[in-house]
């Protein structure tokens, strides 16, 4: 995991499944080669990949699967935090050991209301278990979701004992006053603070962040990537480009993440099996469907490389 840190626009990739619930590998290529090309890195198993409905071994063959078919390893911070710590250093060596640029490492979180020192305790075994100088972890803060939050005090205390393997971290806690506390405090030092959602990320950048990991990349890459390419340019319009970013969140927002935006991936490549969930998420209503087609339709908003992922065989 030598070299170039990860910044600018990362997303949760989106795993596209066949009508069996088995992964199409195809559609998942050609989702990750089409996310590269606009510029956007590849958080593969991140909440919105269905990451948590992925068993280890799915995890590993489809990371597999992009290294072997030449995809920019470099380019890749997949999901490795698992509620089990033996979980979590399987996948996460695997990760290092084909030259991902780092693993975006969820708390154990079946168990609520755990301590800062249990949590301590899981990621300094992972980081001992690996023993890999390569290894660069991204926490991935996320309490609306996970119900385990990583405080101020728990990133000070790793960040003190292993100050080589934790690298950074993703703030989805969707509160301001939370990511520009961890700006201030820690971004200077080089631990890189990446928004959660691109409705953030100017406000990163012009902090001192590394960028965002976002959901909505997997629908308007080229849009939230050329923001963070260009928002210091005097004639690029930064505050224009994050409202049109905004708007767009918005829609999506108005859904089920997940299934919205699989639901417009699939109508713009033509493709129905986009639309595929792993249960326990469900496909939106049909209703929805339409909503949500009618609201994309009235901001002209095209996915950009629908055409890159339409006709994919399973």
């Amino acid at each position: 995991m030598a070299g170039k840190k990860p910044s600018g626009v990362l997303t949760p990739v989106l795993t596209p499944f066949n009508s069996d619930y088995s992964v199409s590998r195809p559609r998942f290529l050609k989702h990750c080669r089409a996310l590269i090309e606009q510029d956007v890195g590849l958080a593969v198993f991140g909440t919105n990949s269905e990451a948590n409905s992925l068993s280890v071994a799915e995890k590993r063959h489809l990371l597999d699967v992009l290294a072997d078919e030449g995809l920019p390893t470099d380019r890749m911070m997949p999901g490795t935090g698992c509620c089990a710590i033996t979980d979590s250093v399987e996948l996460t060596r695997h990760a290092v050991d084909l030259g991902c640029a780092g693993v975006l490492m969820l708390p154990p979180f079946y168990y609520k209301g755990v301590s800062d020192e249990g949590l301590y305790r899981n990621y300094a075994s992972i980081i001992d278990a690996i023993g890999d100088d390569r290894l660069k972890i991204y926490l991935y803060h996320i309490p609306p979701v996970s119900q385990v939050g990583i405080s101020l005090n728990l990133i000070e205390r790793l960040l003190k004992d292993y100050p080589g393997a934790i690298a950074g971290i993703k703030d989805s806690s969707g509160d301001w006053n939370n990511t520009a506390a961890m700006l201030k405090e820690f971004q200077p030092a080089g631990f890189d603070v990446f928004a959660g959602s691109e409705v953030f990320l100017l406000r990163t950048l012009r902090h001192g962040g590394a960028g965002c990991i976002t959901a909505t990349g997997n629908v308007n890459a080229a849009a939230i990537a050329r923001l963070a390419a260009t928002w210091r340019d005097d004639d690029a319009g930064a505050d224009e480009q994050q409202s049109a970013l905004d708007g767009v969140r918005g829609i999506f927002q108005k859904y089920p993440m997940i299934p919205a935006m699989k639901s417009a991936i699939a109508w713009q490549a033509q493709d129905p099996a986009w639309a595929v969930l792993r249960p326990p998420l469900v496909e939106l209503t049909a209703d929805q469907t339409q909503a949500l087609r009618q609201d994309l339709s009235a901001a002209s908003f095209q996915i950009q490389n629908a055409q890159a992922l339409a006709h994919a065989d399973a």
